[in-house]
């Protein structure tokens, strides 16, 4: 990945401002990913959230806290697709790495800090990454879905 991918977050408008559910969407390669993510974020938003406002109303009056809650369960659904229904895997980076270098793999400084986190309930995965929302990038949600098919296939 570049440092483009790594250093590429999720990031909403303003809160309670007419484009409060939107997220933002930086120049280059990972508008695709946002695009995919911002779908479920809308779903989220307008169809599952309980809430008194109508429709439209529900994508303007979103805080800080919703827009979290939005991102965590429209990360949840895609990692859960990706694992077939039946579990998710989420990666996230730590400070220590966990894989060393060999003569088949050559560090570059992010592969070999991703911890991997593996959940059997789609609630639970929702759970964590709403916990986690701060530290979760584009770079990491790919990761994610790659375990995720091949750690649940």
């Amino acid at each position: 990945f570049s440092c483009e991918w790594a250093q590429a977050y999720f990031r909403f408008r303003e809160p309670h401002s007419d484009l409060a559910y939107a997220l933002e969407a930086e120049k280059g390669g990972t508008r695709p990913i946002l695009m995919a993510v911002q779908a479920h974020v809308i779903k989220y938003l307008l169809f599952v959230r309980n809430t008194e406002y109508t429709h439209l109303e529900r994508l303007s009056r979103t805080s800080r806290e919703e827009q979290g809650q939005a991102l965590a369960a429209a990360l949840a659904d895609t990692l859960w697709a990706a694992g077939g229904g039946g579990g998710a895997v989420i990666c996230l980076l730590t400070t220590a790495p966990h894989l060393l270098p060999s003569a088949h793999y050559k560090p570059d400084g992010f592969t070999e800090r991703i911890q991997l986190f593996e959940f059997s309930e789609k609630a639970a995965a929702q759970e964590f990454l709403l916990d986690h929302i701060n530290c979760v990038s584009m770079a990491y949600l790919l990761y994610s879905e790659l375990f995720c098919c091949l750690l649940t296939s």
